[in-house]
């Protein structure tokens, strides 16, 4: 049985932290809340050394999506719930998921509930499914449930994609460059060094500069290398702990190009989350418990639960957002609007389709600035090199011409 790290408050403000056998993560989570505890954090130690294992728990988000819909129309349609699952793990071409629908299927056969047979898949349906399926199960609404989460799903697919999207050319070309600076340092900078010797005469500081700096590389190769994976090591360990997660977070909201696009990614998110939970029945307090969870930047996380604190002490939802400083005014105007007029749902759905454009419109406009500038970048990277290269051939043509 696995064991899990798990670290929570009490309602005093004292930290416990401790380590349990348990399932999976949510078992144990329930049972700290059952004891309890208020922020609970639960992670699997690690095993050790293990052989990679094929087709396991994880589940591709378009296949989740395609599940969803089809077990939304079956339902729609008056199927039973085992004869959709029976119907869905048939046709289902990845070995995998088939696996995971049969337990499902065979749990449901027990007298499980929908919600509680797919608990015990966390890798494959989250928190946020898992409960808002219950809600479903609970309101007789389960074909509306699950529409409502294949679109979810679907746009949080959607604002993924784009996030990537935005990397993928600023990545690429910084790859180029890197690897034919390389290529240039390693192989190319020698020969032409070698034939400088033999010529004889004082080279120019920008060929002494480029020679020296292939010498180097060479020299110090394997040190380079060492020292590039030991800071993408030390980060890691860093970023694993709460302090430094916690750090990096904050100055990734503060930066100059990307901070107001992860600001942006965290309230659609946010908002979408938080926004079709509650139209699904699910309680508010369960419902930012999960979006905390799922929130992905640690001062977005605490600023969550703060909100959720302040809430259980009786305050309004738009006050302590206001006081965390993470959301924009109009965010939090609107979220008081909703308050005020019972739609907090609707209001929040709103809020997320307006950041949803805002999102595509910042990666479109940060794409469009990051091409002249890496275009430059490359450019003068490369072709200070050939030009530093090439200065004492033209001076020797020079001195040959005169």
């Amino acid at each position: 049985m696995p064991k899990f790290a798990w670290e929570g408050k009490t309602r005093t403000g004292a930290v416990q932290k401790g380590v349990t056998d348990a399932q999976n993560a949510a078992a144990v989570e329930m049972q700290l809340k059952k004891a309890g505890l208020l922020n609970v954090t639960v992670k699997e130690q690690a095993k050790g050394i293990q052989l990679p294992k094929f087709g396991g728990g994880n589940v591709d988000t378009k296949d989740l999506v395609i599940f969803t819909r089809q077990f939304a129309t079956m339902i729609d349609s008056g199927l039973p719930l085992v004869q959709c699952l029976d119907i869905l793990s048939s046709q289902q071409e990845k070995p995998a998921f088939k696996q995971i629908l049969l337990k499902v299927k065979e749990s449901v056969e027990s007298g499980s509930t929908f919600a509680d047979a797919l608990a015990k898949h966390p890798k494959a349906f989250d928190e946020l499914y898992v409960n808002l399926v219950a809600a479903g199960e609970i309101g007789g609404i389960l074909d509306t449930i699950l529409n409502r989460l294949a679109a979810y799903i679907e746009k949080a697919m959607k604002l993924k994609k784009q996030i990537k999207g935005a990397m993928v050319y600023p990545t690429t070309i910084m790859s180029i460059a890197v690897i034919v600076v390389g290529v240039i340092l390693v192989f190319v900078i020698p020969t032409f060094a070698k034939m400088f010797a033999d010529f004889g005469g004082e080279l120019p500081a920008p060929t002494k500069f480029v020679i020296a700096l292939s010498n180097f590389l060479l020299k110090y190769i394997i040190v380079i290398i060492a020292v590039i994976f030991g800071a993408f090591w030390g980060f890691k360990k860093f970023y694993a702990t709460p302090a430094g997660r916690k750090k990096i977070d904050a100055l990734a909201l503060k930066a100059p190009i990307a901070g107001p696009l992860i600001r942006k990614v965290a309230v659609a998110k946010f908002t979408r989350t938080l926004g079709t939970m509650v139209s699904s029945g699910v309680p508010i307090m369960d419902g930012l418990e999960i979006v905390a969870k799922t929130a992905g930047n640690k001062i977005v996380e605490e600023a969550i639960y703060g909100v959720r604190q302040a809430i259980s002490e009786g305050k309004t939802m738009a006050e302590p957002l206001e006081k965390c400083g993470v959301f924009p005014p109009m965010v939090v105007q609107m979220i008081s609007v909703g308050e005020a007029t019972g739609a907090m749902d609707a209001m929040l759905n709103k809020i997320a389709d307006f950041y949803d454009d805002e999102v595509d419109d910042a990666v479109s406009a940060m794409t469009a600035m990051m091409e002249p500038m890496l275009m430059v970048f490359l450019g003068t990277t490369v072709g200070g090199l050939v030009i530093a290269m090439y200065l004492p051939i033209f001076k020797l043509a020079g001195t040959v011409g005169g």
